[in-house]
């Protein structure tokens, strides 16, 4: 979804919210037997529920462009960006690793290659999609599930690149995130990417490996490794073949019920 297509969507979110609001006041006279005050009261409480509607659209439309943008800094290699969208107490999970706080995702943002910035002959194209956003009823907290579709590697011209690098492949992914707002701006406040699959190129998904093409699971935890996490999960996530469901943050809509 592009900017204008996000602003389409939510105008037309809102343009229907108002409708709705008019429907129910048309079909709510005037109640004779409440005085005149007591019918304020009733058209106030209307308009609040109104007025909360569409602060939620605006908290879900806000989040979402927040985590499409993370992608287009990340395309480009702007750590310095990125770092700045995380809250001063996130936690970010990547490959077994927890880094906490902004300190730590300035180790985790151009820690695994030494990149800062976009660099003639490499690729990093992040397309994030079917992305499903749920506000709490405060507004002050929400969650969101993205999935990722990563094509990268490195141009035949460029002989200086990071070793680990491939020359092409494909990688897919889940985001799992926590939000939270402050002053008014919403912010990650837990960064849970799932690395599903990563394939070479040529020989695609039905012939890739268990481990990661371009960054290695963390061994060590800062500062024994200056670019380690603070925190090293128990358990390393699976990634294809082997078949897992990250966890959905959100039950069956049909049902009410929770996916085990």
């Amino acid at each position: 979804m592009n900017k204008s297509d996000g602003r389409r969507t939510l105008t037309g979110a809102l343009r229907a919210a108002v409708r709705t609001g008019f429907a129910a006041l048309r079909e709510s006279p005037l109640n004779p037997g409440r005085s005149p005050w007591q019918e304020i009261a009733a058209l106030r409480r209307q308009l609040e529920q109104l007025t909360n509607q569409v602060g939620l659209l605006e908290d879900t439309q806000a989040i979402r462009t927040l985590h499409f943008k993370y992608g287009y800094y990340m395309d480009k290699c702007l750590f310095a960006e990125i770092v700045e969208l995380f809250s001063d107490d996130a936690e970010i999970n990547f490959l077994g690793g927890i880094f906490r706080g902004k300190a730590g995702a300035r180790r985790l943002y151009g820690g695994a290659t030494g990149l800062n910035g976009p660099v003639n002959g490499m690729m990093f194209e992040h397309l994030h999609a079917q992305d499903i956003v749920d506000v709490a009823p405060d507004r002050k907290t929400a969650k969101g599930r993205f999935r990722c579709l990563l094509q990268a590697g490195v141009h035949e011209s460029k002989t200086d690149a990071p070793a680990r690098i491939p020359s092409q492949f494909w990688e897919g992914g889940l985001y799992e995130n926590e939000y939270v707002k402050e002053g008014g701006v919403w912010k990650i406040s837990v960064f849970g990417y799932n690395l599903v699959w990563q394939a070479p190129y040529e020989k695609g998904w039905a012939h890739s490996g268990t481990q990661p093409l371009m960054v290695s699971p963390y061994t060590r935890t800062f500062p024994e490794d200056p670019r380690g996490p603070d925190e090293i999960r128990t358990s390393m996530p699976r990634i294809w073949p082997e078949q897992f469901i990250v966890p959905f943050h959100y039950p069956n809509p049909v049902t009410g019920k929770w996916v085990k």
